[in-house]
């Protein structure tokens, strides 16, 4: 018997009435199709530094299999801060995400009122960690972590540390360490790790506080050295200066990690869809051997264990942040 497939079009229109506009087209995205255009990368860091060079790497190893071009947007301003107010703020479909470190999603959020908080996004996925390091100029009186604390403990607030930010992880981290062993110094914040160690070897301040990655081509040229890493444990790529354990402080370890995240509402085939093409691209040997020459350890999370970690790092320096008298906004 022969069909009339007309007679199912007033039926048809009247079911396409009830679905509220747009869910057709996202639900479209989400079930594969998706992406359908080009994807902006926010970068809340200057160029050049380790999250801008990890996160450009990760976008060229991504967008053969997502099939699109992948966008780096660096804003760096405000510590991280207000990269990751744009990328939150944006709409929650996937073609505004952010690579950034740790500092604007954990530490930020306990020092000040921000327009977001936890609750704000949804985490991807996260590529590995590094420690932070302390460094001096050659002429520097100390010759080791245990030499830096005693240098700074006969000076109470009379050496200066440049760090990226107020009441970023850094800060947070140092303040945690020199407050355990009686010291004092004062922090004068820069915009990243580059411009912190440009100030510091144009001898602004007296001790760098930063990434490896930024500091490294200066050790090789001797001018810095670099006595204490932020990690408990040594780092064999800069084996002169010396973990926390050093100090009988490993409990107090802060380090540096660098994840992706997307706007809160992202559907949850979008997040899918990213995650496992960021991950497939952070598992290269390429990108390893990258992470590697830039100090840090590969360690690849997805989306629920980055979840937990960031959790886990915002309760562990409330107190810290508390302590020092810095305002903690709600979570959002």
């Amino acid at each position: 018997m022969q069909r009339n497939p007309d007679r199912f079009l007033p039926l048809a229109a009247a079911l396409a009435c009830l679905v509220p506009p747009g869910v057709g087209a996202t639900a479209a995205r989400a079930a594969g199709t998706y992406p359908v255009k080009p994807i902006v990368i926010v970068v809340p860091a200057p160029r050049g530094g380790g999250t801008d060079v990890f996160a450009r790497e990760l976008a060229a190893l991504a967008e053969e299999d997502l099939k699109q071009t992948l966008i780096v947007d660096n804003r760096p301003r405000n510590g991280g801060t207000d990269g990751i107010a744009r990328t939150v703020a944006s709409a929650p479909d996937g073609y505004t995400v952010a690579f950034t470190w740790n500092s604007p999603l954990t530490a930020a959020p306990l020092a000040g009122t921000l327009p977001y908080g936890p609750g704000s996004y949804r985490p991807v996925m996260s590529v590995g960690f590094s420690s932070y390091v302390l460094c001096v100029r050659p002429d520097f009186p100390a010759e080791s972590a245990r030499g830096l604390v005693d240098a700074l403990k006969t000076r109470p607030g009379g050496y200066t540390l440049g760090n990226d930010g107020m009441g970023g992880i850094l800060h947070l981290g140092t303040e945690r360490i020199f407050r355990a062993v009686g010291a004092q110094v004062r922090s004068v914040p820069f915009v990243g790790a580059v411009d912190t160690a440009r100030s510091f070897l144009a001898g602004q301040v007296d001790i760098y506080g930063g990434s490896l990655s930024a500091i490294l081509p200066h050790l090789r040229e001797k001018r810095a050295r670099c006595l204490m890493l932020t990690s408990a444990s040594d780092n064999p790529v800069m084996p002169e200066a010396q973990g926390l354990a050093h100090l009988g402080l490993g409990d107090a370890e802060t380090v540096l990690w660098w994840s992706l995240i997307a706007p809160a509402r992202t559907p949850p085939e979008v997040i899918g869809r990213l995650e496992e093409a960021l991950l497939r691209a952070a598992a290269t040997p390429r990108f390893k051997d990258l992470m590697k020459a830039q100090g840090a350890v590969h360690r690849l999370r997805g989306s629920a264990e980055t979840a937990s970690a960031i959790g886990r790092e915002i309760d562990s320096l409330r107190g810290i942040a508390e302590a020092i008298g810095l305002q903690r906004t709600a979570s959002r």
